[in-house]
């Protein structure tokens, strides 16, 4: 399972990256959940998946922070969908997107809570060799990447 967490500034945020998703990746699974950071303070839900929606929402009220985003998908990978996110006019930031385990760094104030970064993946174990490279290159072709 991969996902893109970011942060945006509205609450119509759900509904046009629901459409951003569907449009770009039809069969994609996904779920999404958006914090308000303002007003009723809600959790936004949409998705097509209702197990990676529950999932977007449970992580998302976890959080707490303030116009953060959470997609969780299945079927396909955050590059098949990263440049359409990011192209909807809410989209301020993406804080990452990947299948690695990721650890969120909040802040929290009187005023409220909010996404300090993230720490995405494990530190680096040294640099790639030969054979990593001819690895890593077959794998973007095996995934259909490259030619």
């Amino acid at each position: 399972m991969n996902f893109i967490f970011g942060q945006s500034h509205f609450i119509k945020t759900v509904e046009d990256l629901h459409e951003a998703i569907v449009t770009t990746a039809p069969t994609m699974k996904f779920g999404l959940a958006f914090c308000e950071a303002s007003g009723p303070a809600l959790v936004r839900c949409s998705g097509n998946d209702e197990r990676l929606t529950e999932l977007a929402r449970s992580n998302a009220l976890n959080l707490s922070c303030g116009h953060c985003f959470i997609i969780f998908i299945e079927g396909g990978f955050p590059v098949n969908i990263l440049n359409s996110i990011k192209n909807v006019p809410e989209v301020c930031s993406i804080y990452c997107a990947t299948a690695n385990p990721v650890e969120v760094i909040i802040a929290e104030t009187a005023q409220g809570r909010g996404i300090a970064g993230v720490i995405d993946g494990v530190k680096s174990k040294g640099v790639e060799t030969p054979t990593d490279v001819t690895a890593r290159k077959q794998l973007l072709r095996t995934l259909g990447y490259k030619l």
